[in-house]
């Protein structure tokens, strides 16, 4: 697919998906934490944030450079340069980011979740959006930030593409 490692999800109840990432970043916590969890970090690659107040309870609007979608909700964890939760929706849900420090030479694990309600169709939109950010993020913080004047869905729809063709049941077997 990418550099970023698939996502997975688990279903539960026919339409609650948990979605997991897991990625290595090499780039210090604080410069993670930055990105995913600040006002000016996070329109280089998700979404503007206006209001974020960094704290349990905060308020939180996120809303989206590449079209016109605007959740609202609160800060639900908050543990700064290692948790920041945002529960938006209802179609967002809860979104939570995990940063760990990995190992001696400066580089994160971040790692995230999203559990939210909606049908089979809308949990693969949101991996292959999720995946398109977090391919996002790693360009910003290499100094990349998105131009969204210049965004066009034709890696979205890649992705899901590919999404789809993993979610196929399985044994995959052709004669």
């Amino acid at each position: 697919m990418s550099e970023i490692p698939r996502g997975r999800c688990d279903t539960h109840d026919g339409n609650l998906h948990h979605l997991r990432y897991v990625i290595d970043l090499p780039h210090p916590t604080a410069r993670v934490w930055s990105a995913v969890a600040t006002p000016e970090g996070l329109p280089q690659w998700l979404c503007a944030a206006d209001p974020l107040e960094p704290r349990l309870g905060g308020a939180v609007t996120l809303r989206w450079l590449n079209g016109d979608t605007e959740v609202s909700g609160q800060v639900t964890a908050w543990d700064p340069e290692y948790v920041a939760e945002y529960t938006v929706g209802p179609s967002h849900g809860r979104i939570r980011f995990h940063l760990e420090p990995a190992g001696g030479g400066g580089a994160t694990v971040l790692r995230f979740t999203n559990e939210f309600r909606g049908t089979h169709e809308e949990k693969l939109d949101v991996m292959a959006g999720w995946h398109d950010h977090f391919e996002r993020l790693a360009a910003a913080l290499e100094g990349r930030p998105t131009d969204w004047r210049a965004w066009s869905p034709d890696r979205w729809q890649h992705l899901r593409e590919l999404y789809v063709r993993d979610d196929a049941p399985w044994p995959k077997w052709e004669p």
